[in-house]
């Protein structure tokens, strides 16, 4: 059965969200507190953290980043602050999907619903050089070195390996990689693209900003013989 871990101090919206989730057929497990949260994250094996972002004892931000160090579950995250910088910065530190408040329990089970979707639904192995990521795993790996990606970041992965070279556009990327249901922008492309090349360091491989049209991925020259 697929596991959420709920992460929320607002007790009503939680208990909402666990009879919602329980219903729709998951297994749910309720922190009240960010310190609290990270641990049963690490902890337990969850397919999906939906996590609220003003939390005490530690900010739903940190435990984001903190979670990500360790972990590529897909995050959800919960908040009533709707700026575009604050989705941004959230999308920035790893999260799939941003929801803001107020918001429906049923809007939030189709979100979670789109989001264990893309996590799963993709099984091919794509390689560029030395560049390998299992699509179903989610796991990337360059010169057998592992990397830790989401999998909405490799969902973008895919859609720039599978162009062969050719640049996309922001909207092409958001079309192959996010669905319909799903708050984006041109700064989401570019929020996960940002994550791609600072875990990708190291990797002979580059994605470069094609202006006026988007992004590419190729692999990078290696030393004249």
């Amino acid at each position: 059965m697929t596991r959420i871990l709920i992460v929320e101090d607002d007790r009503k919206t939680a208990e909402s969200l666990e009879l919602y989730l329980r219903n729709a057929g998951y297994e749910v497990g309720v922190a009240h507190d960010g310190v609290r949260g990270l641990e049963q994250a690490e902890r337990g094996r969850y397919d999906l953290v939906l996590l609220d972002l003003m939390l005490p004892g530690m900010y739903g931000m940190d435990v984001c980043r903190r979670l990500r160090e360790r972990s590529s579950v897909p995050v959800v995250m919960l908040t009533a602050r709707a700026t575009e910088d604050d989705q941004v910065r959230g999308l920035e530190l790893g999260a799939d999907d941003y929801i803001t408040k107020p918001f429906s329990p049923r809007q939030v089970v189709a979100r979670i619903r789109s989001v264990l979707r893309r996590a799963s639904g993709m099984d091919d192995v794509l390689r560029l050089g030395s560049l390998e990521l299992d699509c179903r795993s989610l796991r990337v790996s360059c010169h057998e070195r592992a990397v830790e990606i989401t999998a909405t970041e490799a969902r973008v992965l895919k859609a720039l390996i599978e162009a062969k070279g050719r640049a996309l556009t922001r909207d092409e990327i958001l079309e192959r990689a996010f669905d319909d249901g799903t708050e984006t922008s041109d700064r989401t492309v570019d929020a996960h693209v940002k994550n791609l090349r600072r875990k990708l360091a190291g990797c002979p491989v580059r994605i470069v900003t094609t202006f006026g049209v988007g992004y590419r991925i190729e692999p990078e020259a290696g030393p004249p013989a």
